[in-house]
């Protein structure tokens, strides 16, 4: 289902929402399995101008709002939710970990991006505010929790934002695993253009579904995994990296049990299927519908893909479903690939 001439992923929505209200958007995989929620698009639109219109209450268009959220319902209407606002929203990890360079790299994050606002999760505000403190009084930004939002009635106060085609839609940050994190903006221009070009290298089309465990606050996760299904009008399986990590063949169950067409992520994520997945775990997989294996994020190994392909070749797995692919966050996602 290609664009009808949007300028930016909100009119877009809108659009999907007209045409196909009842179609399935997303479903949120509780385990790596079982649905735990589940939103069609035109709920989906819903929730996002309900949250918009709470953030227009606090917010001028251009304010930046931090996302502190896992993976779930919660972070893509967030995210949604401040497209709609005409705010500008920075992706984030939560702060679940302990470990101090997590706190340090959203320290970073806050301090360059400046943001009015937080969004987390209720669970998460105490960790939060612990973590980031000293930087988010430097900012004068405000902690909100999403689920604690009374916006049930707020979409009817929503007010469709003005939007020029360059408009800031996110800043995207860099791992800062060898430096201090940098964000890179996006444009809704950028954006509409590489889900164009993504959409077009798949060949996806309205009978495609799409299943994603990347995380959300990664441009792969986020422009890749989140955004191209929902630019496509396609139903998206969204599942936590944690069950993945915990557990690689949940990732080709939920392929095999919701007929996923289009799925993959980095080199590591394949070579873990091959390390830890035995053959009584892959048993009565089948992986006949899944059409576009695209890896990418790292350095793509032919060794990897190959022992991937014969792995799981027995399982229905096309080899020629492999997608090795190139793309940075300065480039919106995606390079060139195939």
């Amino acid at each position: 289902m290609h664009a009808r001439q949007a300028r930016n992923i909100v009119e877009l929505l809108r659009q999907r929402a007209d045409l196909h209200p009842e179609r399935l958007a997303l479903r949120v995989l509780a385990d790596g399995a079982s649905a735990e929620s589940s939103l069609s698009y035109a709920a989906l639109d819903q929730a996002a101008a309900a949250l918009a219109a709470e953030l227009q209450s606090r917010l001028a268009v251009g304010d930046r709002v931090l996302l502190a959220l896992p993976t779930g319902t919660d972070y893509v209407t967030a995210f949604l939710g401040c497209l709609y606002a005409g705010a500008i929203a920075v992706p984030a990890h939560p702060p679940e970990s302990s470990r101090s360079q997590f706190h340090e790299r959203l320290r970073a994050i806050i301090e360059d991006a400046k943001p009015r606002l937080i969004l987390t999760h209720s669970a998460l505000v105490e960790a939060v505010a612990i973590a980031l403190s000293p930087a988010m009084t430097a900012v004068g930004a405000e902690i909100v929790a999403v689920d604690e939002l009374r916006c049930a009635d707020a979409g009817r106060a929503w007010q469709m934002p003005r939007l020029a085609p360059d408009a800031i839609a996110f800043l995207q940050y860099t791992s800062g695993s060898t430096s201090t994190p940098k964000g890179v903006v996006v444009g809704h221009d950028n954006l509409i253009a590489n889900e164009t070009a993504i959409q077009r290298g798949f060949g996806i089309g309205d009978q495609d579904a799409f299943v994603s465990w990347l995380p959300l606050y990664h441009d792969m996760g986020l422009v890749g995994g989140l955004l191209q299904p929902l630019f496509s009008g396609i139903v998206l399986n969204l599942m936590s990296p944690r069950h993945f990590l915990e557990r690689p063949v949940r990732w080709l169950e939920a392929i095999a049990r919701f007929g996923g067409t289009v799925s993959g992520g980095p080199d590591f994520a394949f070579r873990l299927c091959v390390d830890r997945i035995t053959d009584a775990m892959a048993e009565g997989l089948d992986l006949s519908s899944w059409r576009v294996a695209f890896c990418g994020a790292e350095p793509v190994r032919h060794e990897t893909m190959q022992a991937f392909a014969e792995r799981f070749g027995g399982r229905r797995f096309n080899r020629h479903a492999l997608y090795p692919c190139y793309g940075l966050a300065e480039a919106t996602l995606l390079v060139t690939g195939g």
